[in-house]
């Protein structure tokens, strides 16, 4: 394969040292340079896919007339910060510029571009939105000649309202450039490769590349109950002296405990006389602040350090070898859990360590079932776009934008032209439109739609280009210099202190109007509390937490406090006769109540508890996500004749969702554009994608309660 690139490219290989081609690296040249498919790469973390795209497109590329050549899209900035001086350190040998384009770039370089378009263009979604909609002179000029579009991360994508937006943007992109361009996708975990190649425009004419090379995997799961907010401080200290001198990564589940874990490991070392190497890394640190500790884990050979982080060190940012990754409580998804167990063992041959920390047994169940699926190579399937209209309707309004006003027609033809809304009829776009008309986001002048009054402040605000929504942040700032964004939320008063970029911070004032928290550095601090949920539950997952509870296999992962909390639960769940783990489902009677598990997903779960809140104003039923119960403040008969009654009530379904809309217009849709639709397709979005109703009638249509012998003697 090493002979079908060009002489600059082979030159690169040989400077780099480079004894042989990796095996994703040989099957891109063989299929890239042979013909005009769509590929999508798939194979490990640290494996080569950038270089498996580039070496071949870059062999294959002319770059002698005009316009951007090969455009890379990413998920995050810090990403593209990273994979731009791989990429431009291959391009000087073939004299092409490459150019970053996102809010934090200089406007000299991308100036220079619109000018004399050429080379390698890295990008977001969200920049992309941003030209379509500011500068849409510029996109024929620069993309009317593309060859490539390389999607890196493209799981991040699947199944997500960026997703959508960014196959909208891509089809956008070939109507508006009149360019035929071929997609290269990355990733280290696709579970759902159908999915995966709607995401080229051209499913039939793409093909996946898949190297299914693993490593070897030493994980160990500890257990250290919970004693309140803050985590144990055994499991601190134990965390300490399992890390203390290795490189890690350490993943908790939220920003604020991100903070919580690096101040408190920094405290411990500064009083055993350890290192001081720890460090917070997520989206509320500074982002100067976020890529010194990036470049310091990649140049760092010699010291130990921790970083504990969000997602946003999830992906294939470059921080260079690390010896373990920590995951404390439990993941919501084992795709994350594929990619976080990909950051450690990065060099080859090495064996990934995975360290569990778990501080309720629920938390250690799961994540002994995310593990056991990982171990099986399962991936969660992603949803299609076929009631993405929150999505259609922010596109709406970024085309009106795009071409200054239009006809209806020309509108309805764009829509039906996308294929990101491909499976979506265009009596939605009708009923969009005219709901958008009547919010006055839309006005009809002349024959032609332009953005309305109520329009013009959404589309010109800059958090227009993204459809995830955002945080309202305040800059914290530290002797003049941003440290961080966070929510300006009850815990954070003047005089009180918090945690933010691993550090401990005193503030001194709060300023309402510049949006702006000032502080000084202190001893002591909570952490900050930031909004936002987790990510639902697969089904899959929670099945096996239960074929984990109703078998006896042996866990060697688990040290003695894990392995005793699951033979509790266990012994605790063995009691109950259960045949058929598919519906057959164990209840829990006290004193008049009553807790049926379920484990079922997160959207069946949402479904039932939406339909018993409509059919139960006598009694109280609470969901308790976390070990999918349900609480019922009755008996067991009651609660078994309440679920039958649900059974017999789906038919109503529709009946209550648009109740429960009217009565709470802009609270029922967690969606950042779904609150401007019409409550009918409101009412369809909710269905597609927080509530699943089908899952729900069929697992209602045949479950069976089971109670444990002592139990149903006690209660007769």
């Amino acid at each position: 394969m090493y002979d079908l690139l060009t002489e600059p490219i082979r030159r690169y290989i040989r400077d780099k040292g480079w004894e042989s081609l990796r095996s994703i690296q040989a099957a891109a040249i063989q299929h890239i340079l042979s013909d005009d498919r769509n590929y999508i790469l798939e194979s490990r973390t640290a494996s080569g896919k950038t270089e498996a795209a580039f070496l071949p497109i870059l062999s294959r590329v002319s770059f002698k007339t005009a316009g951007v050549k090969v455009l890379y899209i990413s998920p995050l900035i810090a990403l593209i910060n990273d994979q731009f001086t791989r990429i431009e350190e291959l391009c000087v040998y073939l004299d092409v510029p490459v150019t970053k384009w996102h809010g934090e770039a200089k406007r000299s370089l991308k100036e220079k571009l619109i000018r004399e378009p050429e080379g390698v263009l890295l990008i977001t979604p969200e920049s992309l939105e941003a030209m379509f909609c500011n500068a849409p002179q510029h996109i024929p000029h620069l993309f009317g000649t593309l060859d490539y579009v390389v999607i890196d991360e493209i799981h991040s994508f699947l199944g997500t309202d960026r997703g959508v937006q960014l196959q909208s943007l891509l089809s956008r992109l070939r109507l508006t450039a009149k360019c035929k361009f071929k997609v290269v996708g990355l990733s280290a975990t696709i579970g759902d490769h159908a999915a995966v190649k709607q995401m080229t425009g051209d499913p039939v004419n793409t093909a996946v590349l898949r190297d299914a090379t693993g490593k070897g995997i030493d994980a160990v799961f500890k257990y250290f109950p919970d004693e309140g907010a803050e985590l144990p401080l055994d499991l601190l200290k134990d965390l300490y002296l399992c890390t203390k001198d290795n490189k890690v990564l350490i993943f908790p589940n939220s920003r604020g405990r991100a903070e919580e874990i690096a101040v408190k490991l920094n405290k411990i070392s500064e009083r055993v006389g350890g290192h001081h190497n720890y460090f917070s890394h997520h989206s509320s640190v500074d982002r100067e602040v976020r890529e010194y500790v990036e470049q310091f884990a990649k140049s760092n050979q010699r010291y130990p350090f921790a970083i504990s982080c969000t997602s946003t060190l999830e992906l294939g940012i470059d921080i260079g070898s690390v010896d373990k990754v920590v995951q404390v409580d439990a993941t919501s998804s084992i795709a994350s859990l594929i990619q976080r167990v990909g950051r450690s063992g990065r060099k080859d041959g090495m064996t990934s360590s995975l360290l569990f920390y778990a501080t309720q047994p629920w938390s250690l169940i799961q994540s002994l079932a995310c593990f056991s699926l990982y171990r099986e190579k399962f991936v969660e399937p992603v949803g299609n776009n076929q009631y993405a209209y929150d999505i259609l309707l922010h596109q709406l309004l970024s085309t009106v934008k795009q071409l200054s006003g239009c006809t209806f027609d020309t509108l309805q033809v764009r829509m039906a032209d996308n294929y990101a809304f491909a499976e979506i009829k265009p009596a939605a776009v009708t009923a969009i439109v005219r709901h958008l008309l009547q919010l006055d986001i839309l006005e009809l002048i002349g024959g032609e739609l332009i953005i309305g009054v109520e329009g013009e402040r959404m589309v010109n605000a800059r958090d227009f280009y993204a459809v995830f929504k955002t945080d309202p942040n305040y800059k914290v700032i530290y002797a003049d210099k941003p440290i961080g964004e966070i929510p300006l939320t009850s815990i954070i008063v003047i005089d009180e202190n918090i945690f933010l970029a691993a550090r401990i911070w005193k503030v001194v004032d709060i300023d309402e109007k510049s949006k702006k928290i000032i502080v000084i550095s202190a001893k002591d601090g909570k952490k900050p509390k930031f909004s936002g949920g987790g990510m639902d539950v697969n089904v899959r997952v929670r099945e096996r937490m239960l074929e984990l509870l109703m078998t006896g296999t042996i866990w060697d992962e688990l040290e003695s406090s894990a392995s005793e909390v699951l033979a509790e639960y266990r012994k605790m769940f063995g009691k109950y006769a259960l045949e058929d783990l598919s519906f057959d489902r164990p209840v829990i009677e006290k004193d008049g109540s009553c807790i049926v598990y379920t484990f079922q997903g997160s959207g069946v779960n949402r479904a039932i508890a939406f339909l018993l809140q409509q059919l139960t104003p006598g009694f109280v039923i609470t969901l308790v996500e976390e070990d999918s119960s349900f609480h019922f403040s009755c008996d067991f008969k009651t609660a078994e004749q309440t679920l039958l009654t649900a059974v017999a009530n789906l038919d109503n379904v529709d009946t209550y969702l648009t109740g429960a809309i009217a009565a709470n217009p802009e609270g029922m849709v967690n969606s950042k554009w779904g609150i401007y639709l019409p409550p009918a397709l409101q009412k369809e979005l909710l269905k597609a994608t927080h509530y699943d109703f089908n899952g729900a009638g069929e697992f209602l249509a045949n479950i069976r309660l089971v109670r444990h012998e002592d139990s149903s003697r006690e209660s007769s």
